[in-house]
């Protein structure tokens, strides 16, 4: 055994020998459908408004450690109830790492399957029992499993993706709440592509001192910036703040993501046309034979392909220059399941002409 390898079989937990690194595909020169981000760039006037502010920062600074006039400006924009606190992260991965970090030893992590895959990656890093609990035929949640997976673990963190990723639809608010009421532990409601179902846990987040609403400002078209947030009672988030990472949120990040929130109606004016969009684009996904197509909540839209190969559609959509996501490493989803992010009208179109291109191959 060569010293390197020693150091890693003596020093690194096994847990993480075993895993592998997260995968983002090279995606230069393509059209960039996998990764349900805002195709939409910001108005000139914008932007250079954007621009000039930027020219005044002074990177040699540290950042304000607690982002105030940042989280001034969150409250305002999301209608965050005064009396809840919030706690920033570097991205919504970066919360979920705060949250279970703070649990004690060997607490036990439960999340519906098929759902986000860095629950159950972040949960195994840091050495947590993960249980997935699958999903019914339909997506929706299966309360039975639920109940009894919520019995068997008593789990320290619930994480529920509202709507589901990869699913995108949203769960039962009814059987959200089910679960709020039986869960001992903390329940995180993740709506991360809330801009695109309109629906929303936040007001409801006073009532539940259990409850956790998780946010990122990525899709609603700041993916670069990677800022996420959460919003609970203060006596959780007060214990999140005390492991939070001084400076976690850059000045640059700071200062766009303020500016940003002053012009919400353009970012909420993108998310209306990504919605008109997403009901073309199932509109054309669903005419064609041998395509099952999920319904969609979110700014994504699963399918799978009854008698032809994913693996081949992926990498012939790929060599026309379309980049769309494989699903066969997701458990719990129906072989042959590809998922498309909702683009620009042009960028929808070129997808449905070249998968309809190659269908017919």
């Amino acid at each position: 055994m060569s010293k390197k390898n020693k150091i890693v079989e003596d020093l690194i937990r096994p847990e993480i020998q075993k895993m592998a690194a997260y995968h983002v595909p090279e995606a230069t020169g393509l059209i960039k459908l996998d990764a349900m981000e805002n195709p939409f760039p910001w108005p000139k006037v914008m932007k250079d408004e954007w621009l000039q502010l930027l020219s005044n920062v002074e990177p040699n600074r540290y950042p304000d450690p607690s982002a105030r006039e940042l989280i001034t400006g969150l409250r305002d924009c999301f209608d965050v109830p005064a009396e809840l606190g919030v706690v920033l992260g570097n991205g919504s991965d970066e919360l979920i790492q705060l949250i279970l970090m703070a649990m004690k030893d060997r607490s036990a992590v439960i999340a519906p399957t098929p759902s986000f895959v860095m629950y159950q990656h972040i949960a195994n890093s840091l050495g947590l029992p993960f249980t997935g609990v699958p999903l019914n035929e339909d997506f929706s949640l299966n309360m039975s499993a639920m109940k009894t997976a919520i019995k068997q673990e008593d789990p320290a963190v619930i994480f529920l993706s509202y709507p589901n990723n990869p699913t995108a639809n949203l769960f039962d608010d009814d059987d959200l709440i089910q679960i709020l009421e039986l869960a001992n532990g903390i329940v995180v409601i993740d709506e991360a592509y809330q801009p695109f179902a309109c629906k929303t846990f936040m007001n409801q987040t006073p009532d539940f001192k259990n409850l956790l609403v998780m946010r990122t400002v990525s899709k609603l078209g700041l993916a670069g910036l990677r800022l996420g947030f959460v919003v609970g009672h203060p006596c959780l988030t007060d214990e999140l703040e005390k492991i939070r990472l001084p400076y976690n949120i850059n000045v640059f990040t700071q200062l766009t993501a303020t500016f940003a929130f002053k012009h919400i109606d353009t970012l909420n004016q993108q998310a209306a046309v990504i919605r008109e969009q997403r009901e073309r684009l199932l509109s054309g996904l669903t005419s064609f034979t041998g395509v099952k197509v999920f319904p969609s909540d979110a700014n994504f839209i699963l399918f799978s392909l009854l008698s032809d190969s994913a693996e081949r559609v992926f990498e012939q959509l790929k060599q026309a220059g379309v980049l769309i996501k494989k699903m066969a490493s997701n458990p719990g989803l129906p072989a042959e399941c590809l998922r498309v992010t909702v683009g620009t009208r042009s960028e929808n179109d070129l997808f449905i002409e070249k998968f309809a291109s190659i269908l017919k191959q």
